[in-house]
């Protein structure tokens, strides 16, 4: 199944770190502009026509010809560039009604599309997937509820990049009141859609729709997607579930996480009955955006120095003062609080906690390909 080309004679060639140019969505925008397919065609005929008439009835010049068709149906009146015979003259009116007819029909619909505010709604939209195009490591979560605007409120607080779609003809209003900085109309999993919340790039996709078979259906798109395009590093898809046998289902598609409302509030009240003063304490930790503490997984590149070398051995918490609280391998398996010589393997991920300006410090430490000059000093 060719979920990117079944619509389109123009391959899509996209990949994880490049963004095309917008041509590839302007099909898609411009559809919007079909009414006015009619007049512009008659207009073209009727030049077409004026233009032959010209030439046959009085033997004027191509250029000639056009020029004087132009200027006879637009009725701008310039008169006759050389001598028309009778004939020409009678095909002339013929002309201008025809030209008249035509203009008045073309005046009509675009004023129709104005009225209809189609023509606004263009604008904005392509001055929307324009911003939409330059961002990078984005979640698209699809489908607006109330799940919806919560997370939206705690992505804006934690600066995550973000893109809502939703088929409902009010996503603009309700994009205004609830502050989505990005928006998309349309059924998520359609390829017009995929495209324009740029899923190439994204970070991930995060599915909330209160029916199980839409966020079953975006799930298999994507991950189709994913496969189409060869994509090395996947697409971390989220959604939510409303019972275990849907959680299981959604999982076995290729759900990453899934996140179950009574689940998550049994669990959360457990916490809070058992250990009321820790959850406030994790609740300050994790939820606040004014706190200084954070807490994150760091996976390790393949050209990092830290390869292959043992956690006290990079002395991180000296350089950045955080601290490695987990590291997950290659194979997923997860370490909690791992002493100071375990390896740290190829495509390791480290779990670090500390300040944010520590954390920021650490990815970049990270990134280098050659052993740090800061070690020499600690």
């Amino acid at each position: 199944m060719d979920i990117l080309n079944q619509n389109s004679t123009t391959p899509l060639n996209y990949s994880r770190n490049k963004i095309e140019p917008i041509k590839h969505i302007d099909a898609q925008i411009y559809e919007q502009l079909k009414p006015l397919r009619l007049p512009l065609v008659l207009i073209t005929i009727v030049m077409m026509i004026g233009t032959l008439g010209y030439i046959i009835i009085d033997n004027f010049s191509l250029i000639d010809a056009l020029y004087q068709t132009g200027f006879t149906f637009t009725t701008v009146g310039f008169g006759e560039i050389a001598p028309i015979s009778n004939g020409g003259r009678l095909f002339t009116i013929v002309l201008i009604i025809l030209g008249f007819a035509s203009f008045s029909f073309a005046i009509g619909v675009l004023i129709d599309m104005i009225n209809k505010g189609i023509i606004k709604k263009l604008i904005k939209e392509r001055q929307m997937l324009h911003q939409i195009i330059r961002l990078k490591n984005h979640f698209i979560i699809c489908h607006h509820n109330s799940y919806t605007i919560e997370l939206a409120k705690q992505f804006r607080e934690n600066h995550i990049p973000f893109v809502v779609v939703d088929n409902s003809p009010e996503i603009a209003e309700i994009a205004k009141q609830n502050k989505y900085p990005y928006f998309i109309q349309g059924e998520p999993h359609t390829e017009t859609s995929i495209i324009k919340s740029c899923l190439s790039s994204a970070k991930g996709v995060i599915t909330l729709s209160e029916n199980v078979a839409d966020n079953i259906a975006q799930i298999v798109i994507t991950r189709l997607y994913e496969k189409e395009l060869g994509i090395k590093k996947p697409f971390h898809i989220m959604s939510h579930a409303n019972n275990e046998s849907e959680t299981e289902r959604l999982k076995k598609l290729g759900a990453d996480s899934i996140v179950s409302a009574s689940k998550l509030v049994a669990q959360r009240l457990n916490v809070m009955s058992l250990h009321p003063d820790m959850q406030s304490m994790i609740e300050n930790f994790l939820s606040k955006k004014e706190t200084s503490i954070n807490i994150e997984e760091i996976e390790i590149p393949e050209f990092s120095w830290l390869k292959f070398k043992k956690i006290k051995e990079t002395k991180l918490r000296d350089i950045t003062n955080v601290s490695i609280v987990g590291i997950k391998d290659a194979n997923n398996t997860f370490i909690p609080m791992p002493r100071g010589d375990t390896l740290i393997g190829s495509e390791s991920k480290l779990l670090v906690i500390g300040t944010n300006e520590g954390i920021i410090n650490t990815k970049r430490l990270i990134k280098k390909k050659q052993k740090p000059e800061e070690l020499e000093y600690v």
